[in-house]
């Protein structure tokens, strides 16, 4: 087979399974095994792009990989939202790579070789999610990408990290299998497909009480989207090394979830019929409720993974809330919340990993003055802050302008006061750790003197948050850009309505 667009879908796969297979190969040679991470990465990176550039021309490139049982298939077809979540993923890979070559190397982590390896399978299930061409075939990935972490969320093996690993799974496997699963059998059962159609696969007349319960499923049943009360396994995961908690939060898991709960909703139900659901009504309360909450408990939060971890939680009901609102202006506001929390989030844990390993705390009342001997990783810290805040010229402010013209549209503007009063609480709980990093003296000069000796010799835990923060900053520019590549996704009676 020829490079071509088929070619291309089944890259996406191929790729990191190859990676992950030679990974152990070549474990005794670190630097090999890591200059296999990163040409698999770029490599990933490139076969995206050229895939973008097709669904950018309208094309949507197909590719069946399996069929079972008559009339269910396991098939890639990649459409906008996936090609940005692929997008995503795959350049992120490369800078969380070399973050987790500084992180790994720096605090003589075990298990090395076995840590990119699950990160490069976890990758692979991140693309089949991406490149879903119905509801199985995102299943079937879903719970590949979960039983891919697990060993990274266990990673370090005692039984603070078993104990982490248990809770991940039995919430993400129980949400999956128990709501999930039938969610998706409930979809054939009533529409006798499982396919990803614009503007939905049901008819004008569904029963609105059913419609209702699956959206009900579908919401808590991808529990990887963090929505309360689902949530634990999240800030429960933060056990695993640090490089873990950026993919996690950034590249692959929640993202997975969030990103599929847009799919579903603009695919599935459609917009029409999901703003017609008295359901939507409820899960967009749900959500505005644990964007408020999650911020608040993180708000509470000394150690800064943990403090990240709920900021999280509330960040990504942002994008449940999107999917339910359901409008045009919301839909466009959830997808970019995708892109811009993955570039300002991975900036934060990135930082709190250059701060453990450089000065060995992660409690914020031990950051006092740390800025001063540290000022790229607390600059970076402080322009992924504003991004997450949504302070313009930063990445992030643009998805909050949408999701509240979201609210304009579906008239619902009492569900704007989530919005703002998050972003209050985002500032009280985010930029006093940059304000005691810099403005506040150091409670200990003495005992600090040896870390600006120390940073010497742990760039590669410096150097990619600064790269992140950088890409926090310039996806301000491009905001209108990927607004205009997710709007094909929107059948046209919902364009009009904005």
């Amino acid at each position: 087979m020829s490079y071509g667009p088929e070619m291309a879908l089944a890259l996406l796969l191929i790729i990191p399974l190859i990676a992950s297979a030679l990974i152990p190969l070549v474990g005794r040679n670190q630097n090999i095994r890591e200059g296999v991470t990163l040409v698999a990465a770029f490599a990933l990176l490139a076969n995206v792009i050229y895939l973008i550039g097709l669904v950018a021309e309208g094309q949507r490139p197909t590719l069946q990989l399996a069929e079972f049982a008559g009339k269910f298939k396991i098939e890639f077809v990649l459409e906008p939202l996936g090609a940005i979540f692929a997008a995503i993923a795959s350049s992120l890979w490369i800078l969380n790579t070399l973050f987790a070559i500084g992180y790994m190397r720096g605090n003589k982590e075990k298990n090395q070789t076995r840590f990119f390896a699950f990160v490069a399978i976890a990758i692979a299930a991140a693309m089949g999610i991406a490149a879903s061409g119905n509801l199985i075939t995102l299943f079937v990935f879903y719970e590949v990408l979960t039983l891919s972490t697990f060993p990274l969320v266990t990673h370090k093996g005692d039984e603070k990290a078993k104990r982490g690993g248990t809770i991940y799974a039995l919430i993400l496997m129980g949400t999956s299998l128990g709501l999930l699963l039938p969610a998706v059998i409930g979809v054939q059962a009533i529409t006798g497909t499982t396919d990803f159609m614009v503007g939905g696969v049901f008819g004008d007349n569904e029963n609105m009480f059913l419609i209702s319960i699956l959206l009900f499923l579908f919401a808590f049943g991808i529990g990887k989207a963090a929505l309360m009360p689902v949530h634990p396994w999240l800030p429960n995961a933060m056990v695993a090394p640090t490089p873990v908690s950026a993919l996690l939060h950034a590249v692959a898991v929640v993202k997975a979830g969030v990103f599929s709960i847009l799919k579903i909703i603009t695919y599935t139900f459609g917009p029409v019929l999901t703003q017609s659901a008295s359901m939507s009504t409820v899960l967009a309360w749900i959500a505005a409720i644990s964007i408020v909450l999650a911020s608040v408990i993180a708000m509470r939060q000394d150690n800064l993974k943990a403090r990240l971890a709920y900021s999280t939680v509330s960040q990504l009901s942002y994008i449940t809330f999107g999917a339910m609102l359901a409008s045009g202006a919301a839909i466009i506001g959830g997808a970019l919340q995708i892109v811009m929390h993955a570039w300002g989030k991975i900036t934060l844990f990135m930082c709190a990993g250059a701060i453990y390993t450089i000065a060995h705390r992660t409690n914020i009342s031990s950051f006092n003055g740390l800025g001063r001997t540290m000022p790229w990783v607390f600059g970076a810290f402080l322009i992924g802050a504003l991004s997450i805040i949504g302070v313009p010229p930063m990445g992030g402010s643009w998805p909050k302008f949408y999701l509240v013209v979201g609210t304009v549209e579906r008239e619902m503007a009492i569900l704007m006061a989530a919005l703002l009063v998050s972003s209050v609480l985002n500032v009280i709980y985010l930029i006093p750790i940059a304000v005691r990093g810099f403005m506040r003296p150091p409670d200990n000069p003495e005992k600090d003197a040896h870390i600006a000796e120390e940073r010497k010799h742990h760039r590669w835990v410096i150097i990619p948050p600064v790269l992140t923060a950088l890409g926090a900053f310039i996806l301000f520019f491009f905001a209108g850009h990927i607004a205009d590549f997710v709007q094909p996704v929107l059948p046209p009676d919902v364009i009009s309505g904005n």
